[in-house]
């Protein structure tokens, strides 16, 4: 397996880690609010809010989310 494959399905495996954490924090939300319904996005928008707000993955997570898959290149200051 090539570097670029392994990167990828590391990614592919970090993501999905972030997104059970999002998608555990905002039923923990949902069902304090009393399992109410109509605010799901802003149950999901929080959750998401609060898993990344220390989280290592938060720019790959947002790359992935814009719908960015390459990593962004580095560039050298010329002059």
């Amino acid at each position: 397996m090539d570097i670029q494959t392994r990167r990828k399905k590391q990614q592919a495996l970090m993501l999905q880690m972030v997104e059970r954490k999002v998608r555990s924090r905002a039923q923990q939300l949902y069902e304090k609010r009393g399992q109410t319904e109509g605010q799901d996005l802003q149950d999901w928008f929080q959750a998401e809010s609060e898993v990344l707000e220390n989280s290592i993955l938060a720019p790959l997570y947002r790359r992935v989310k814009n719908g960015q898959t390459e990593e962004p290149e580095a560039t050298e200051a010329l002059g």
